[in-house]
């Protein structure tokens, strides 16, 4: 337990100093910019494989005696963790997983291993949240048609805002906006027509 705290503690620091460097625009990847792309072929295989080496000790560190397996797409820029009880590398929300894929990009863009974000899902967590998050959204903007009254959503991390954003654009008489600062960001749906 000691040692979950203190991997937690140290990760949560890394996390801290990163998005101070963002806020003050300071980041390696922000000062060089060339917008050159690479194809999808043996640099990207090579570049996430070595992603994947460095996710799986990662992991191996956080979830001490557990066997941890990770794939790679590269398709989709994607790396998929299994194993055992890898609770504590999700974390909470997936905040825990959240923060390795930030890590992760960051190591990506600064060694310019891949050109792209790369995606890390834990046993399949973020695949299943991203179903859940789909239906609840399309359950609420129908009761917002429905009751003609704006409904919040609970907090979500930006990547999970786009994904409600680009599903809710199909519905017919609503609309979405995100409201509020981190971490309490969320969407809000508003009917087009109120209800009198």
């Amino acid at each position: 337990m000691i040692e979950e705290k203190c991997m937690k503690d140290a990760l949560d620091l890394y996390v801290e100093s990163l998005e101070e460097e963002q806020k003050s625009n300071k980041l390696i990847e922000n000062s060089n910019k060339t917008g050159k792309s690479i194809e999808m072929d043996e640099e990207v295989a090579t570049g996430l494989e070595k992603l994947r080496k460095i996710l799986k000790k990662i992991i191996e560190l956080i979830c001490v005696g557990e066997d941890v397996k990770v794939s790679t797409d590269l398709k989709e820029l994607k790396l998929s963790v299994y194993g055992g009880d890898l609770g504590i590398a999700i974390g909470k929300d997936g905040k825990n997983m959240q923060a390795l894929e930030y890590i992760i990009n960051l190591i990506c863009k600064r060694k310019n291993l891949v050109n792209g974000n790369v995606v890390i899902d834990i046993k399949d967590y973020r695949q299943n949240r991203i179903k859940k998050i789909k239906k609840e959204a399309r359950e609420m903007a129908k009761k917002v048609v429905r009751e003609g009254k704006e409904i919040a959503l609970q907090p979500m991390c930006a990547y999970e805002r786009k994904i409600v954003h680009n599903i809710l654009s199909e519905f017919e008489g609503i609309n979405t906006k995100s409201k509020y600062e981190e971490p309490n960001r969320r969407i809000v749906i508003y009917p087009l027509k109120k209800s009198k």
